[in-house]
């Protein structure tokens, strides 16, 4: 299995570091030293405005002498950590804060206007510094006229050295929140991504048919949520396969038996095996048979309309004690061959429900059907409606056979038969209680079943009852 996604957030985490390390290397680096350079040459230009206004003044006045300047320019330059020149209009330095440059030293090709508009220059000062020097000036104005100018020089290393002092700073920072994103990374690898990892695995299981596979992720988060959602479906997945071949067997099963009798008997017919006088039983047989496999196909394709949501329900007020009525009237014939009888309690003249009465006869059908099939003769089935809390609670309840503890969940499933009802169901299908469960079900009520082996059975559904603004 490729692990493309893990590889894309490596490269992601390392081309993270790499563009962080060149933005700090290169354009924080810009932007921090003109940032220095504009507040040192702000800074830089005050103080030579107030130098030009204050001690220089005072010499071309008179009042204070070049030593007295001059130590109060060495002292102020010392402070600044710069050189501080007063230079005359012809180039001439007058004093110097620095022993370097001594006095009356002529600055060759000396030219203010070079300045241009600005009070400031970098560069080497008209070659009097062996490097890169920031120079701001400001003239020296006496009556409206200038007699000389104010410089202030500093080294363009001591910019670059503060900037890259700034810069150690922010590799700092940005060392520390590469570490962060590591930590990240790491908890994203053990909560993100190594979850999904399983769930790849498992999915890919699936995918090839194998469901045992579960994913080991347990959290109480959206990945602990979709890892149980995807161990359900593995499981329903699972439970659907072995119902497939079930489903299978049991229809080459119930579907094999009467083909087998249908070719064996009109084999016989044809071939002579059977008298001629003997061929209308057999023929009967042969009916009886065919009926089967018309009913079985007719309760399959019903079925599958309702396990394919494709069934439409035609919703109605109606009375399902007269329902029951006809529905058990209907089965007066078989009831009078086995002596059964029925025994009703209605509640009410009317219990008006609303459902599909159509497919609740046929479920009150199927119920009663089995109940006959699975009772002794001579006894009685009770049916019975209940009202309780805006439901009507139906009940079909015989006293036959019942039902084996260990079949209790297992009768709704399709073809579903259990050992007790082979011997005595041998038209059935086992497809009619499934048909039952379903019609319930899609009608959003519930079904139960309650049965004692040797005592009988009952079965109870629900039904809502009908709004009483409806079933006036």
């Amino acid at each position: 299995m490729k692990r493309t996604l893990y590889l894309k957030l490596l490269l992601g985490y390392v081309l993270f570091g790499l563009l962080g390390f060149l933005t700090v290397s290169t354009l924080t680096s810009h932007l921090t030293l003109n940032y220095i350079e504009r507040q040192t040459i702000a800074g830089l230009y005050r103080e030579s405005n107030l130098l030009a206004g204050s001690y220089a003044s005072n010499y071309y006045r008179g009042t204070m002498t070049l030593e007295d300047i001059k130590l109060q320019f060495e002292s102020i330059a010392s402070y600044l950590d710069t050189d501080i020149w007063v230079v005359g209009n012809n180039g001439k330095i007058l004093i110097s804060s620095s022993p370097d440059f001594a006095a009356d030293s002529l600055i060759e090709q000396f030219d203010i206007s070079s300045f241009g508009t600005k009070y400031y220059q970098k560069g080497t000062f008209f070659n009097m510094f062996p490097e890169k020097t920031l120079s701001v000036f400001s003239p020296i104005t006496i009556e409206y006229k200038v007699r000389g100018y104010v410089f202030i020089h500093k080294p363009a290393a001591d910019l670059v050295s503060f900037k890259d002092g700034l810069l150690n700073i922010s590799y700092t920072t940005l060392a520390i929140i590469f570490l962060c994103a590591f930590i990240v990374l790491v908890l994203f690898t053990f909560i993100v991504y190594l979850p999904i990892r399983k769930m790849t695995r498992a999915v890919k299981d699936y995918s090839e048919g194998n469901f045992d596979t579960k994913i080991d992720v347990h959290t109480n988060d959206e990945m602990g949520y979709l890892a149980g959602s995807i161990n359900y479906m593995a499981t329903e997945l699972s439970t659907l396969e072995e119902d497939q071949r079930k489903f299978i067997a049991n229809v080459s099963h119930d579907f094999r038996s009467p083909l087998t009798s249908i070719k064996g008997y009109i084999e016989a017919i044809l071939d002579g095996t059977i008298p001629h006088e003997f061929q209308d039983k057999y023929l009967n047989i042969i009916l009886f048979e065919t009926e089967r496999l018309n009913k079985l196909t007719q309760s399959m394709l019903e079925l599958n309309k309702y396990g394919a949501k494709g069934s439409m329900m035609d919703i109605s007020d109606f009375d399902i004690n007269q329902t029951i009525k006809k529905v058990a009237q209907s089965f007066e014939g078989t009831c009078k061959d086995k002596k059964i009888l029925f025994e009703l309690i209605l509640t009410g003249q009317t219990c008006i429900v609303s459902a599909d009465m159509s497919k609740i006869q046929q479920v009150l059908y199927n119920l009663i059907d089995n109940a006959i099939k699975f009772s002794h003769p001579e006894s009685s089935i009770t049916i019975e409606t209940t009202e309780k809390n805006d439901k009507v609670f139906v009940s079909v309840k015989d006293s036959g056979i019942g039902i084996p503890k260990d079949s209790i969940n297992k009768i709704w499933e399709r073809f579903y038969k259990t050992d007790l009802s082979r011997g005595k169901d041998k038209r059935g299908t086992g497809l009619g209680l499934a048909i039952v469960k379903e019609i319930i079900s899609s009608h959003n009520e519930n079904i139960n079943v309650i049965s004692t082996e040797g005592v009988g059975t009952e079965f109870i559904f629900t039904l809502p009852m009908a709004r009483k603004e409806n079933a006036l």
